[in-house]
């Protein structure tokens, strides 16, 4: 197979180093695709839209806004997708996972992907940023190569469905490619339909902010082929019980809750709740670099490189490990974010895949909350219930009725939080808060309340929940933030691709008082 020279987007966007890779450069590894351009070693001053005056020296702090001067593409996006009616979940077309959740640069990571009819296929490898608002930078075309169907995986011990699919294609990750999140974009030549890989680049360097991708729960809830998350016992479609194992080792499905976004198909959650951080953080610059749960679960001492670390979105599966981790290096310093509802609730235990490989499958064997405090789903009541609790980590928890909306309402005006929002006493950001959210605020020495108010089920129809929003003082000048809503992220920006979920009351998009919120947490943890 002859490497084929590069070609422009669509659209007019150029695509940056984008070479064919054949199977010799795959056995060989990728090399890296050009060194980043120097920049002049001038300090940069600059007012964002968030109104907070930033300084920033070109240098190791200014990766992620050189980064995003790179020429972006929307081809990213799906526009031929298909699922399954008989699964309702999967694109058996083509469909992929990856061997690893995340990867550093100079590591090799392997795409399994299987064609049902077998077609021949092509993966394109995307950097999601902001890009001048693009969303998403070319790095590399891998094939074509001959797809073949791959077999369902058999369902095991604990009903899990572990694919031992050969690998496609394997590649090293470059030595340039920085921290992020990177989809795959696979296309069937057979029928031009498409679906998505997606894994993490982590780096070891010193940077202001950690961003956690919520991996786990995007696991949990993938109900990839059939009715095979988490949540399925076999008997009952949303169990919350014990004895039931996922394993990293298959592709994600489409989603399942809240909103039908077949477009998303092959990536998790990240384009539903968390993108839109991203999206926002990286537009400002902010020096960023990103990890896996499975990160935060094996390699605690990775945390206490950073000045913040951020929970984004749906982040509810922890193990142990992950809350005394992040426990730990709060009283260490660290400041922490919890941007992000249902945060730390349902407590689960990793094992080894069929091969051996650690850390590949969980299963849910406790609750991070106590006995009833969720108002406990029927199977809910046969998991322990011991501490610690997550309010004690976070500020407040997941509390009964854990789901339902409400306006995001200010109860502390004159608190540095709300810094330039123009907000009184009483005022609110509509709709941010959903569709799960945190109350009963622990009993934390110096805690207060920043955020409160009574949830819906519907506008006007109240269900008897009180989300609570906190800040809480670390040991060494640090805070602890709770935003109490998986929807923050709704508030701060919309890239593309993004679908705005609406169930119980609806966010409504970007807006200046989330967005400057949001720049005093990150300004108040980078200079803390």
């Amino acid at each position: 197979m002859k490497q084929k020279k590069n070609r422009s987007s669509r659209s007019g966007n150029s695509r940056e180093h984008e070479g064919r890779i054949t199977r010799r450069d795959l056995l060989k590894g990728v090399v890296g695709l050009g060194a980043m351009a120097a920049l002049p070693g001038c300090a940069h001053v600059e007012e964002d839209p968030a109104g907070i005056t930033r300084k920033s020296v070109p240098g190791r702090h200014d990766l992620i806004r050189r980064e995003n001067q790179k020429p972006g593409t929307r081809d990213w996006l799906l526009t031929s997708t298909r699922i399954d009616p008989a699964t309702k979940y999967r694109c058996p077309w083509i469909e992929g996972y990856c061997s690893r959740t995340s990867v550093r640069a100079g590591e090799r990571i392997d795409f399994h992907v299987s064609a049902n009819p077998p077609s021949r296929f092509t993966l394109d490898i995307y950097r999601m940023g902001h890009y001048g608002g693009a969303g998403g930078r070319h790095v590399l075309t891998l094939g074509p190569f001959e797809g073949a169907t791959q077999p369902d995986p058999p369902i095991g011990e604990k009903r899990v469905r572990d694919c031992r699919w050969d690998p496609s294609a394997t590649i090293k990750i470059p030595r340039d490619w920085l921290s992020g999140v990177y989809l795959g974009k696979l296309t069937a030549e057979r029928d031009g339909l498409q679906s998505y890989v997606i894994f993490i680049v982590r780096d070891d360097r010193p940077a202001d902010f950690i961003f956690q991708c919520s991996d786990t729960t995007w696991q949990a809830y993938n109900r990839w082929p059939s009715q095979f998350a988490l949540y399925d016992d076999g008997k009952d479609q949303w169990y919350w019980g014990p004895n039931v194992e996922v394993c990293f080792n298959r592709p994600y499905g489409k989603y399942c809750q809240i909103l039908d976004a077949p477009l998303s198909t092959g990536s998790g959650e990240w384009f539903l709740w968390e993108f839109p951080l991203a999206f926002w953080l990286e537009s400002q610059g902010y020096d960023v670099t990103y990890i896996s749960n499975l990160d935060t679960h094996t390699e605690p001492k990775g945390l206490l490189r950073a000045r913040g670390f951020l929970s984004v979105g749906h982040d509810e599966y922890y193990s142990i490990e992950m809350f005394k981790h992040l426990k730990t290096t709060i009283d260490a310093g660290l400041n922490v974010a919890f941007l992000s509802g249902n945060a730390v609730c349902g407590r689960i235990l990793f094992s080894p895949d069929s091969s051996g490989t650690a850390h590949r499958a969980f299963e849910r064997v406790g609750v991070f909350g106590p006995p009833g405090g969720t108002r406990d789903f029927v199977a809910m009541k046969t998991l322990p219930h011991d501490r610690p609790y997550a309010n004690e980590l976070i500020g407040a928890h997941s509390t009964g009725p854990v789901t339902g909306g409400a306006d995001w309402i200010c109860v502390k005006p004159d608190h540095w939080l709300f810094e330039g929002t123009g907000m009184k006493h009483g005022d609110g950001i509509a709709g941010l808060v959903g569709w799960e959210w945190h109350g009963d605020p622990a009993n934390i020495p110096g805690l207060e309340i920043v955020a409160t108010g009574p949830t819906q089920d519907a506008p006007g129809k109240l269900n008897s929940g009180v989300f609570t929003a906190t800040i809480y003082p670390g040991p060494k000048g640090n805070f602890v933030f709770n935003a109490a809503t998986c929807w923050w992220a709704d508030g701060v920006s919309e890239p593309p691709g993004y679908v705005r979920p609406s169930v119980y009351t609806s966010p409504k998009g970007p807006d200046p008082r989330a967005q400057r919120i949001t720049a005093n947490v990150l300004e108040r943890m980078r200079n803390s």
